[in-house]
């Protein structure tokens, strides 16, 4: 793909959007933020910070609004979603996976339009479902639904962590996975990622499916931490959520079309640990929070934590469209789903307590590796084998 690597277009100026025009502005490059409100984007062009993300943790970090850094000149938000794609051959979709269906269906018509190509750079965190067909999917997927006709016109490259926006904003050590065409990573490993490696640095990685679904799967485990680290149940349950939810994350990743070896890389367990460890990740904090502000209701509870938590997270979207195919399925996944009934269902605390000590200490399973025999069938028949909830199939131990 030939194309203009010096400037880059960010769609959605949140936590993310926001530490990567911080990141690509001090590597020189031009940036141009999307946002669809023009008052927004007048602040950041004539404050240059942002006025609604980020800018508030920074502070908290750096000891004061004095010493947050401003926003490189050549930084510039406009609300032009039509100039951004024809001024740009690097999109960076820094956006929720529900809002993206909408903002495919404007950029459709301009992509097809464009003089070129654009690559589609991803690093969205999350997993939808069709309420009628129950199927799960992944943002790559999503985008080349919407995009069909359009194949010649776009190719997608897809980024997985383990990263935290304040990192990426104040210049601290990151290192990122890059999925996607080998040829097109190249590219935006090389001339977009490449510039100041005490800053970012990248890997490749073939799998671009195991790495959107481990991205989106971690958050449900930290929204299950964040809660569980309330509780007192000692020390050594966090070790059983962490191992434990790796064999439901390789086993939905494998369905979805992925591989085993995404949950073993740094997107893997690594995003994981830190996501799943820190104050810093906003899904552990609000499955923190969620309890800390329980009251039995938890559509109440829900709406209460993310009026208090700066961006959005993705944990609590995810976790609906994973309950409802693993039903479809009859898909046995004993920590989704007793998460699923922690942040949905009604009931109280020492309820929450009880199915966390479910979904830990009664698993059906009794082997923790998986033999020669489920490893052959779960690599040419991931749509059949693999254990069920209920039903004869049930008994099968893989």
């Amino acid at each position: 793909m030939q194309a203009d690597t010096s400037k880059i277009a960010i769609i959605g100026p949140g936590r993310l959007g926001t530490a990567f025009a911080y990141k690509f502005s001090r590597d020189d490059k031009e940036i141009q933020i999307y946002y669809h409100d023009a008052a927004l984007c007048r602040s950041i062009n004539e404050e240059h910070l942002n006025p609604k993300h980020l800018t508030a943790s920074l502070s908290d970090l750096t000891g004061g609004m004095e010493n947050v850094p401003r926003l490189s000149k050549k930084v510039r938000a406009t609300n032009d979603l039509e100039g951004i794609v024809e001024e740009n051959d690097f999109i960076i979709l820094s956006i929720t996976m529900n809002r993206l269906p909408e903002l495919l269906n404007y950029m459709k018509p301009l992509i097809a339009k464009k003089k070129g190509k654009v690559c589609l750079i991803s690093p969205i965190k999350g997993l939808s479902s069709d309420e009628k067909t129950k199927e799960l999917i992944t943002p790559s997927q999503m985008i080349n639904n919407y995009l069909y006709d359009l194949k010649h016109k776009y190719e997608i490259i897809c980024i997985g962590g383990p990263f935290f926006d304040v990192d990426i904003a104040l210049g601290n050590p990151v290192c990122l996975t890059v999925a996607g065409r080998r040829s097109t990573a190249k590219t935006v490993k090389n001339s977009i990622l490449k510039f100041n490696r005490r800053e970012l640095n990248s890997y490749y990685n073939f799998d671009s499916i195991g790495i959107e679904a481990c991205g989106a799967l971690k958050n449900i485990v930290a929204n299950l931490k964040g809660v569980t680290d309330c509780l007192d149940l000692g020390r050594s349950i966090a070790g059983t959520i962490f191992a434990r939810s790796g064999v439901e994350i390789r086993s939905l990743s494998k369905l979805l079309g992925g591989s085993f070896q995404a949950f073993y890389s740094q997107a893997g367990v690594g995003d994981m640990y830190v996501t799943v460890s820190s104050l810093a990740s906003k899904n552990y904090r609000y499955g923190k929070f969620f309890y800390e502000h329980y009251n039995g209701n938890p559509i109440e509870t829900n709406l209460k934590v993310l009026g208090m938590i700066d961006g959005t997270p993705e944990g609590p979207n995810t976790i609906k469209s994973v309950h409802r195919y693993l039903e479809k399925k009859n898909m046995y996944s004993p920590l989704f789903h007793r998460t699923y009934e922690i942040f949905n269902q009604s009931g109280n605390k020492q309820e929450i307590k009880e199915r966390i000590i479910q979904a830990c200490q009664f698993d059906k399973r009794s082997k923790e590796y998986i033999g020669p025999f489920s490893r052959i069938l779960y690599r040419i028949l991931p749509e059949v084998w693999y254990r069920r909830d209920r039903g004869i199939l049930s008994r099968i131990s893989r």
